[in-house]
């Protein structure tokens, strides 16, 4: 489980938006759930995301976090002649984060 401290120690500051943008972009490759979010078949190139804080909300034991997380999404086989191709990619995320030990549970949140 994927742990964000400093953005628990960040809340209810007004510096908890910037501090969780800057966590989330800093995590490990492979640890948010973007490859349930690929559109086109491909594979995900999570090695420089860029998240946005779209808003958050105050619960008793957690804060519910909404990000857009933009990313790569890598096509193979797709019958070019620079096959494969990089495709900029979206997708938006839940964050349920634990105030108590800063856990965090990501989930993909389904657009249209």
């Amino acid at each position: 489980m994927s742990k964000l401290p400093r953005s628990i120690a960040a809340w209810p500051s007004d510096s908890f938006s910037a501090t969780i943008k800057s966590e989330l972009e800093q995590l490990d490759t492979g640890t948010l759930p973007l490859d349930k979010a690929t559109q086109r078949g491909g594979y995900v190139d999570d090695s420089s995301i860029t998240c946005t804080v779209l808003n958050f909300k105050d619960a008793k034991d957690n804060i519910t976090v909404k990000v857009g997380i933009f990313f790569t999404e890598i096509l193979i086989c797709c019958g070019c002649g620079d096959d494969p191709v990089p495709e900029n990619a979206y997708c938006e995320l839940m964050i349920m984060l634990n105030k108590e030990n800063a856990e965090a549970i990501f989930v993909i949140i389904e657009t249209d």
